[in-house]
């Protein structure tokens, strides 16, 4: 009897053994998980059988700036790698895929019974709700001012003539870049913007400045915030002023949410 009472203590005592090894062995177990990206880009709204034929002097950045896509977007709806080679005469789509014109599904109202008697219902009435302004993205770095001067014209959701801020000035006045970056686009082919410089600043992040009179920096040039790009002047403008956009993923946003108070 006592024989079988030590055995079996011995076999208890070892099962506790085990079981505390292998508990200690899972608590040292590393897990490993992938990092969560928190700046993940939206998308671009794309405009289903939406197409744009390049003409000469275009550049893949001046199409997608001046359709409010991002340029990321646009090459990869066209199959278009870096360095964005695209030639005149090149139909290039606003869309993913294949989609197609956009159609507009439309029903047959039924009839009424005979004999029946139907009145209209009135339609409710509107609710109008306080368009609230989103906060804005935080773009990981400091932007500046472009220029010196007072400002004319303000930012507004919407507008396709109001999509980003202007600052008077005088004909030869220093403009300069609002944050590092590398020039994209330099060139007066945007209808609208005159002589135009836009620098790529992030994958994400653009800014814009036109009606120059003068471009001092080439496509592909690295620049520094605050160094000077070109002179202020009024080529597709009626006076002396700075047009300057902020863009987030292709989509301008208000400067006045991102350039320091003053």
């Amino acid at each position: 009897m006592t024989t079988t009472l030590r055995s079996g203590n011995r076999m208890t005592r070892a099962l506790l053994i085990g079981f505390a090894v292998a508990m200690l062995g899972a608590c040292s177990t590393t897990v490993v998980r992938e990092p969560s990206s928190s700046s993940t880009r939206k998308p671009s709204q794309a405009k289903p059988g939406t197409t744009v034929r390049v003409q000469r002097g275009d550049t893949l950045f001046g199409i997608a700036f001046r359709n409010g896509v991002d340029v990321n977007d646009l090459a990869r709806w066209n199959g278009i790698a870096p360095p964005y080679t695209i030639y005149p005469g090149q139909s290039l789509k606003l869309y993913p895929g294949s989609a197609g014109t956009r159609t507009t599904a439309t029903t047959t109202p039924s009839r009424p019974a005979t004999g029946a008697t139907t009145r209209p219902t009135p339609p409710p009435a509107p609710v109008t709700r306080p368009v609230a302004t989103p906060a804005p993205v935080n773009a990981g770095f400091s932007w500046r001012w472009p220029a010196e001067g007072h400002l004319i014209g303000r930012f507004a959701a919407g507008d396709a003539t109001k999509q980003g801020i202007d600052i008077a000035g005088s004909s030869g006045q220093a403009v300069r870049a609002a944050a590092d970056g590398v020039v994209v686009y330099s060139g007066a082919g945007l209808v609208g913007y005159g002589e135009l410089i836009i620098i790529k600043h992030s994958e994400a992040w653009l800014s814009a400045y036109g009606h120059n009179r003068k471009r001092l920096v080439n496509e592909g040039q690295n620049i520094k915030a605050g160094q000077q790009i070109a002179e202020m002047g009024s080529s597709g403008a009626s006076r002396e002023m700075l047009h300057f956009e902020i863009r987030h993923d292709g989509k301008p946003v208000d400067p006045l949410q991102y350039l320091p108070k003053r």
